[in-house]
C-alpha cells in the first residue's frame, strides 16, 4: 500500500510547537504534501531541518513569510520540480512535484482570492494557467506509464456538500460559481478524480478547514477545500480516504486537518 497525506500547516514553525512533529512521527504516510509552510529551509527549527527517514523538498515563496509548499517522501524521488512553468507563479511557493517509481505526487497551494480585489484576479490567472498544466501533466504521465496525484489546499469548495454554510457563501471567494465550474473542469476535462468524494459520496464534508473564529470547529462548521486529485487509474486503486480531524479544538496544530488516502498500486493495470 502507498499512503499519501496532504496538510496545510498554517505556518510550519507554529505547527511544530503545537503537535505537528508528534503527528509526523506517528503517521504511516509514505508521502506528505505540505502547504502554507511560510518558511525557508534555513528558518526551520532544528527538529524540522533533519527529518530521519524522510527526503524533504521545499519550495518557499519569494515573498517572505507567505505561502510555501513542501513534500516529504520516505523513498528518494527520481525527480523534483518547483513550479509548473509559469513566469508569474513559479516563485510564489505554490507548487512542487516529485516523481517516484510509477507515480508523480504534487503539492499545491492555490491562491485564496478575495472578491472584488486583485487577489481574486490573481487567483483566476493562476487557475487558468494551472488547468493547462494539469491536463499536460496527466497526458505526459500517461505517456510515461505513470499515475498522478495532485494534493493540497485548492481553496475552492466544489459542491454544496463541501461547506456547512453554503447558502451564506454563494458570493464569497472559494464558492463562487466560476470557481466551482473550474473545479468541475479539473474533474471532467482534465480527467482527475476527487478520491475523498468518491469514498464518501453521500456525506456532508468531510470538512478539512475550520475558522479559528467563534466555535466553528466545535460545531463542525467547516469547508472541504483540501483535496487529493488523482488520475483515473490511481483513483481506482484507492482503498480508503479520510480527514484526520483532531479530537478537540485544543489538539489542533493548524486550522486545516490532514487528509490521507491509501492506494493499492498493485491493482494498477499492467502496461
Amino acid at each position: 500500500m502507498t499512503v499519501v497525506t496532504t496538510a496545510n500547516v498554517n505556518g510550519i514553525r507554529a505547527a511544530a510547537k503545537k503537535g505537528f512533529i508528534e503527528w509526523l512521527a506517528a503517521t504511516e504516510a509514505d508521502v506528505v504534501c505540505l502547504q502554507e509552510v511560510r518558511a525557508e529551509s534555513g528558518q526551520l527549527p532544528p527538529e524540522l531541518r533533519e527529518l530521519p527517514g524522510w527526503h524533504a523538498f521545499w519550495a518557499p515563496a519569494a515573498a517572505k513569510g507567505r505561502a510555501g509548499v513542501a513534500i516529504l517522501s520516505r523513498a528518494e524521488p527520481q525527480r523534483s520540480q518547483i513550479g509548473f512553468g509559469s513566469a508569474e507563479f513559479d516563485n510564489s511557493g505554490r507548487y512542487l512535484e516529485i516523481d517516484l517509481p510509477g507515480l508523480t505526487v504534487a503539492s499545491l497551494y492555490l491562491p485564496s482570492g478575495e472578491v472584488g480585489t486583485e487577489r481574486q484576479d490573481e487567483k483566476e490567472r493562476f487557475m487558468a494557467e494551472f488547468l493547462t498544466h494539469l491536463t499536460a501533466l496527466r497526458t505526459r504521465a500517461a505517456a510515461e506509464g505513470r499515475e498522478v496525484v495532485v494534493c493540497g489546499d485548492w481553496n475552492i469548495a466544489h459542491q454544496e456538500a463541501d461547506l456547512k454554510n453554503w447558502k451564506a457563501n454563494q458570493k464569497a471567494a472559494g464558492f463562487l460559481p466560476e470557481e466551482r465550474a473550474w473545479l468541475t473542469q479539473v474533474l471532467d476535462e482534465a480527467g482527475y478524480v476527487d478520491v475523498v468524494r468518491r469514498q464518501h459520496p453521500d456525506q456532508a464534508g468531510p470538512y478539512t478547514w475550520w475558522s479559528y473564529r467563534g466555535r466553528a470547529f466545535d460545531n463542525d462548521s467547516g469547508w472541504r477545500i483540501d483535496y487529493l486529485m488523482a488520475s483515473q487509474n490511481l483513483a481506482d486503486t484507492c482503498v480508503s480516504a479520510r480527514v484526520e480531524r483532531a479530537a478537540t479544538h485544543a489538539e489542533r496544530w493548524s486550522d486545516h486537518a490532514p487528509v490521507t488516502a491509501e492506494f493499492d498500486l498493485g491493482q494498477l493495470p499492467q502496461r
